[in-house]
């Protein structure tokens, strides 16, 4: 488990965007290799995503052979409707990059049969070859994608009734209507995320803080399912230091530490 610790959020984004990039251009993705992403949606992937942009701009990158699963998806909102993730998708990051439309997976809230939908999902990712890299966010719950506390750690792409937190957090994006609140959403299960070969989990502010407290200093609790990544062999939190406030000061000292000792390594690949 490796913590990276920058000064601010802009940095953080930055950081993770480059990241990001060099795990696609080492990987050297090919019409019969393609790289598999793993992308959240939210407040905090927003400047990781325009840093990625502005590198495709810049002809750094192309995602041509990229293809992208999402980790969930409102039931039942319209896929144009401006808060379902498919539009924050493609307005944020799809339409700015040479990403084929077919190879951005991303669940079906509107799917006849909720359950096939999960199902044919994990085995799109099956037959993708798993995530190569997926990267999350979290909620101040320490939750990811919708696995809300209490989730099992174990748990494959599923349909979640969302707790009532998580509708009241959500509404100031339906105009503070909870009527308007989707109850529902199709989530990909700890698990899944769990396989793939590499996790970026991004954490910023400091009402993320007690989280990345959770996540890193306490032991795996399925009431703070981002507590489960410390069991993975290779998973990264990349936080802002606002995201620190909780942590104790010899956990910030070490990881710091460790992060100065890479520095040297990684210097020219992000950059």
């Amino acid at each position: 488990m490796r913590l990276v610790i920058l000064d601010d959020y802009d940095l953080a984004s930055e950081w993770a965007a480059k990241y990001i990039r060099n795990r696609i251009i080492q990987f050297k993705p090919s019409a019969e290799r393609y790289f598999t992403l793993g992308l959240p949606t939210g407040s905090t992937p927003y400047g990781c995503y325009k840093k990625l942009i502005e590198f495709y701009r810049s002809g750094d990158i192309s995602f041509k052979y990229v293809k992208t699963f999402n980790m969930d998806e409102y039931v039942g909102l319209p896929r144009a409707h401006p808060e379902s993730y498919h539009s924050y998708m493609w307005n944020n990051f799809f339409k700015h990059i040479d990403i084929d439309p077919a190879n951005a997976h991303i669940l079906d809230g509107n799917a006849e049969d909720l359950e096939t939908e999960c199902q044919a999902y994990e085995q799109k990712i099956a037959e993708a070859g798993g995530i190569e890299l997926f990267v999350g966010g979290i909620g101040p719950d320490g939750h990811i994608a919708f696995n809300e506390p209490g989730s099992s750690l174990v748990s494959r792409t599923r349909v979640k009734t969302l707790a009532k937190d998580t509708i009241v957090a959500n509404a100031r994006f339906f105009g503070n209507d909870l009527n308007k609140v989707p109850t529902m959403a199709l989530t990909v299960g700890v698990g899944t995320v769990m396989d793939a070969k590499e996790v970026m989990i991004l954490i910023t502010g400091a009402h993320k803080a007690f989280a990345l407290y959770k996540a890193i200093e306490e032991g795996v609790n399925h009431m703070w399912t981002v507590s489960a990544f410390q069991q993975h062999p290779r998973t990264i939190f990349v936080c802002d230091e606002d995201a620190t406030l909780e942590l104790r000061v010899k956990t910030v000292k070490y990881f710091k530490g460790t992060n100065n000792n890479n520095s040297s390594v990684e210097k020219s690949s992000l950059t």
